[in-house]
C-alpha cells in the first residue's frame, strides 16, 4: 500500500463533478492517496448526458469517464483525475427490479494509469409514473422516499421543456403539479437521480469509491504499479461429495495492466471444494 501512496502523495487531483460527489470521494482520496483534491465544479458534465433526458449520453461508460477526466485535467492544469458515471434501468435478470449501475475512473496521465471500479446495486428508488391527481402523486412520492429524495415533474416522460427538477418540499411539489396539469392536462413524476438530490445513490457512489481505492492501493508484485486486481476467473470448483466441477470460482486471475504480469490465485474464500447444494449432480 505504501508504494501506491507514493504514486499520488501531494499531487493535484481533480474530482470532476457538478453534483457534489466530492462529499463521498474526496475524503477517501485525501486519506488513502494523500493527493491534493480540486473540486471540478466548473466542468459541465451535463454535456456528456443528463438523467432527465435533455441530453442523451452518446458514448459508453468508459469513454464518457475518460472524456470527463481529460476535460477536468485540461481545465485545472493537472494530470490526475477522478470521474463518476451512473445509469439506471431494470435489472437484467431480476424481474421488474430497478438497478443502479455506478462506475468511477481514476486516470493518471503521468504514469499512464486507468483504474476503474464498477458497482451494481438494487438499493435505489429509481422510477417514474404518470399521475392524474395530487393524491396519486403523493403516493408515488412516498414510495420514492420523498422529501429526502428529490423528484422531477414534467408533462410526459420525454418532455424537455418546463421541467421542474430537484423538488424537495411538498409545497413546491403541489405547485409544480398544478402548473403542469393546468397547462398540459397530464403530469409525469419521476425520481431525480442526480447525486446531490438522491442520498441513496450518493451512498452507492461512496461504496464504489471505496472499491476503487482498494484497487488503486493494490500493487503489482512485479513492477509495483497501482491497480493490480482481478481480471478474470477460472470456474469449476469441485463438489465436496462427487468431485464434479461446479459453476463456482476455482481460481482468480490477477493481471497488471502496466507490465502484464499475471497470477492465478485460489478463490477469495480459500475453498478447495464447493458445498453440494451448488452442485448440478448432487442437487439438480
Amino acid at each position: 500500500m505504501q508504494n501506491a501512496f507514493h504514486f499520488f502523495q501531494n499531487r493535484k487531483l481533480v474530482i470532476v463533478t457538478m453534483h457534489r460527489k466530492e462529499k463521498v470521494i474526496a475524503p477517501l482520496v485525501h486519506k488513502h492517496l494523500g493527493a491534493k483534491t480540486i473540486i471540478g465544479h466548473d466542468v459541465n458534465t451535463d454535456l456528456f448526458g443528463t438523467f432527465s433526458g435533455e441530453i442523451e449520453r452518446q458514448d459508453d461508460v468508459l469513454t464518457t469517464l475518460q472524456k470527463k477526466c481529460l476535460e477536468g485535467m485540461e481545465k485545472y492544469d493537472c494530470d490526475l483525475a477522478i470521474a463518476s458515471e451512473g445509469s439506471f434501468g431494470m435489472h437484467p435478470w431480476l424481474f421488474n427490479m430497478p438497478v443502479d449501475d455506478e462506475s468511477i475512473l481514476l486516470m493518471d496521465k503521468k504514469y499512464q494509469l486507468e483504474i476503474i471500479s464498477s458497482n451494481r446495486s438494487v438499493d435505489t428508488n429509481f422510477g417514474g409514473r404518470e399521475v392524474s391527481t395530487f393524491e396519486e402523486l403523493k403516493s408515488f412520492a412516498t414510495l420514492s422516499r420523498f422529501p429526502s429524495h428529490a423528484l422531477i415533474i414534467r408533462r410526459d416522460k420525454s418532455a424537455s421543456d418546463n421541467v421542474w427538477k430537484g423538488i424537495r418540499h411538498w409545497s413546491t411539489l403541489h405547485k409544480a403539479f398544478t402548473n403542469i396539469q393546468q397547462q398540459f392536462g397530464k403530469v409525469y413524476a419521476e425520481t431525480d437521480m442526480r447525486a446531490m438530490c438522491n442520498p441513496t445513490r450518493m451512498k452507492i457512489i461512496g461504496e464504489t469509491a471505496k472499491q476503487l481505492i482498494t484497487k488503486v492501493l493494490s500493487c503489482c508484485p512485479n513492477c509495483h504499479s497501482p491497480g493490480y486486481t482481478i481480471t478474470g476467473a477460472e470456474f469449476g470448483l469441485p463438489c465436496e461429495i462427487c468431485q464434479t466441477p461446479t459453476n463456482s470460482v476455482k481460481h482468480e486471475i490477477y493481471t497488471c495492466k502496466q507490465c502484464q504480469f499475471t497470477e492465478i490465485k485460489p478463490n477469495k474464500k480459500g475453498s478447495l471444494f464447493e458445498d453440494p447444494m451448488y452442485c448440478n449432480i448432487c442437487n439438480p
